[in-house]
């Protein structure tokens, strides 16, 4: 009996030694290189290895027929091949390098970024209120930034040639209608967004995605916080205001809100302005931002209000007497969105927007009244077919209804309808070539017209630090409000630009260089007939113009201790014939060189952060009609003397949670002109009289008191300042 028992052990035994299968060869990278310690396994069992330092690898498996061969390792695509295990010995396996590394290539032509989701980022968040002369401005703090014009006497956004309109602004993905705050001639605006709810900011000089339309310059992005780390409350003692934040944290959902109320009048007493006001500028304000995480996606719901109020009496060349200008502004944006991960490895983003703005305005006698409202639906999908190819494509739809009131003339108006359709695909050729190439399809009921627009960027990394991008794209937008409530007697077209871009990057060790050349093509662009655009002016599209340039910026945050600096320089050549041009002529509000240079640095002996920002711009163009009322090839032909403005802030920590700030702008006094405004008709000796349009005042002075209260008595308002 034992002689049977151990010869049943026996066959089981060779059989199941000679029913093995050996798998064996070499892993290599797309080099020929060995690739060691390389995982190397069939599939669903236990039978696998390791390559060795030659990248050799051999293993036994009981596994018999097709099976799934799977090699893997870190910093390369996972390798799957079915495989018959009987034959295959000595095979060779090359892996290539897997596109998702963190030296991966990235596309940033015309993209400048911040935040620390940012795979290269030339701004941080606590760089958009700490730069010195931003006054928590995030519009001031981006005109620090290469390809921006600094137009003092309005306070937009103005990029690479483009009016500020032509620059849209979208939060969390939902377009922003009316993003800046209520104002009048030569009296600048601000941003209405507060930095404060912000984590990122992607701000596109050109060539962005096809996920973007209705503008022909730019897009700023704005992206609210996922998740706060804390509760906390921040107070803010101003001499100009009061400010309360408040957040709160519970298990899956959160609520953050800013309030903030404004009043200039006792800031006026102490510092005159060169404003002759019957009621300085009052504004409250307000923004939330709720967030519910799901097990797969995050939901925000983002709201913003703003109520403000001025009274002034303005001068101009052209009245004896003052203009009274009295204006109520009432504006609330509504943003909803969620994004999340579905099956299959898609990810869905969906939200939508409404925005009202309305202005109440009193011109000596005569009433004012305009309201926009605008909405703005969106839904987008993407998938991630492999490491190397991702599609996403999505639809847009925008309502804007524009109505306006003058004294007892009839309103005026238009209502638009825009539908958009877009694709794009993100292609990784390697780690080191990648492309995005997609279009944008979008019919505008109002104006009877449907526009393909086309978009292709490149990058390549030449070296493990920088890197090649170039970016094509052909843009359309909707005329000016001020053209189109007249469009019911008039038809317009949408104006069109293309966008030609080649950009260079270095990123290393908190340096970073770019530096970007540049072509625009403007056509389409409206024209009209009169002194100012009114019901009776005829109206076309013929207009056209121009822009290139290069940008230049640096950013060193590692050479010196405690020290961070960036340094950017601009120069633009751009034409225009638009509006009530005679000829293609350069627009009052560009400087063909535009530096700036902002410094921070920290002083642990004083708990001191101070700055610095100096902006200087060469002479922006006007039109002297002493000169060119004779001799039309003299249309804006004079220039204003450079611009030049040194601005110093200083925070001093209190205690940990207690801030003290001070800042100036203009510390030197320069008397900077932005322009000149000119008499309609020249007087008794044929000489048309001008005066100088500058600054309300030579210096802006700001001291406040910031403290917050948090959880771990830790967290302070420096990166809010």
């Amino acid at each position: 009996m034992r002689t049977v028992f151990f010869a049943i052990i026996l066959y089981f035994f060779s059989t199941i030694v000679f029913s093995q299968n050996t798998i064996s060869g070499k892993v290599l990278d797309n080099k020929g290189k060995p690739v060691a310690g390389a995982n190397i396994y069939i599939d669903g069992t236990y039978d696998g290895t390791s390559s060795s330092e030659k990248g050799e690898f051999s293993f036994t498996t009981t596994s018999t027929g097709n099976q799934t061969l799977v090699v893997s390792f870190l910093i390369y695509e996972t390798f799957t091949a079915v495989i018959d295990v009987a034959n295959y010995q000595n095979q060779t396996i090359k892996l290539r390098e897997s596109v998702n590394v963190l030296d991966a290539v990235v596309v940033t032509a015309g993209t400048m970024e911040s935040g620390d989701k940012a795979r290269v980022s030339v701004l941080k968040p606590l760089d958009i209120v700490t730069t010195a002369g931003s006054a928590g401005n995030i519009i001031a703090a981006l005109q620090t930034l290469p390809g921006t014009n600094n137009v003092g006497e309005d306070g937009r956004l103005f990029v690479r040639g483009g009016e500020a309109d032509e620059t849209q602004t979208f939060v969390d993905g939902i377009r922003v209608a009316q993003p800046y705050g209520a104002t009048t001639n030569n009296l600048p605006t601000r941003g209405r967004f507060s930095p404060f709810l912000f984590s990122g900011i992607s701000f596109s000089t050109g060539g962005y995605s096809a996920e973007y339309g209705e503008a022909l310059s730019s897009v700023l992005l704005l992206n609210t916080q996922d998740e706060p780390d804390q509760n906390k409350t921040d107070i803010a003692f101003m001499t100009v205001g009061l400010g309360l934040g408040h957040t709160q944290k519970w298990k899956k959902s959160s609520l953050s809100v800013n309030t903030a109320y404004i009043d200039l009048a006792p800031y006026q007493v102490a510092v005159p302005q060169d404003v002759d006001w019957n009621k300085a500028f009052q504004s409250l304000s307000g923004e939330s931002v709720y967030r519910y995480n799901f097990n797969s996606g995050i939901f925000k719901l983002y709201a913003a209000f703003d109520a403000s109020r001025f009274d002034l009496n303005q001068e101009s060349i052209n009245t004896v007497e003052k203009t009274r200008v009295n204006l109520d502004n009432n504006n609330l944006y509504i943003n909803s969105s969620y994004k999340g991960n579905l099956k299959g490895k898609w990810q869905i983003t969906a939200g939508a927007s409404f925005g009202f703005g309305q202005n109440k305005i009193k011109i000596d006698s005569n009433d004012l009244e305009n309201t926009e409202n605008a909405a703005h639906l969106k839904f987008k999908l993407r998938k991630s077919f492999s490491d190397r190819f991702k599609l996403s494509f999505g639809t847009d739809y925008f309502v804007t209804q524009f109505d306006e009131q003058f004294a007892d003339f009839n309103s005026i108006g238009y209502h638009s309808n825009i539908a958009a359709l877009y694709t794009e695909a993100d292609i990784f050729f390697s780690k080191n070539l990648a492309a995005k190439v997609g279009f944008r399809l979008s019919n505008n009921d109002l104006l009877e017209e449907t526009a393909i627009s086309p978009r292709l960027s490149m990058a390549y990394k030449v070296a493990k630090y920088s890197q090649f991008s170039i970016a094509y794209g052909d843009f359309t937008q909707l005329p000016n409000a001020n053209y189109l409530k007249f469009s019911n007697d008039n038809k317009f077209e949408s104006e069109k630009a293309a966008h030609y871009i080649l950009n260079f990057q270095f990123n290393k060790n908190k340096k970073t260089f770019r530096a970007e050349a540049y072509y625009k093509n403007y056509d389409n662009l409206v024209k009209y007939d009169s002194e100012s655009p009114t019901i009776n002016s005829s109206y076309s599209n013929n207009g056209r113009g121009f822009a290139k340039g290069i940008d230049l910026f640096w950013r060193d945050g590692y050479t010196v201790k405690n020290l961070e600096y960036w340094l950017s320089y601009s120069y633009i050549d751009t034409k225009r014939d638009y509006k009530n041009f005679p000829k293609q002529a350069t627009p009052s509000f560009v400087a063909d060189h535009t530096i700036s240079f902002v410094t921070k640095y920290w002083i642990s002996d004083w708990k001191s952060q101070i700055g610095f920002t100096h902006n200087f711009s060469t002479g922006r163009p006007y039109d002297n009609p002493n000169v060119s009322k004779t001799d039309v090839t003299k249309f804006m032909n004079g220039k204003t003397k450079s611009f030049n403005n040194l601005s110093f802030n200083w925070a001093y920590l209190l205690s940990q949670q207690k801030i003290l700030y001070f800042s100036v702008s203009n510390v030197l006094g320069t008397q900077n002109v932005f322009g000149y405004e000119y008499a309609r008709n020249p007087d008794s000796n044929l000489v048309y009289n001008r005066r100088e349009i500058v600054p309300t005042a030579d210096r802006f002075f700001f001291l406040g008191f910031f403290w917050t209260i948090s959880d771990n008595k830790k967290d302070n308002q420096l990166n809010n300042l």
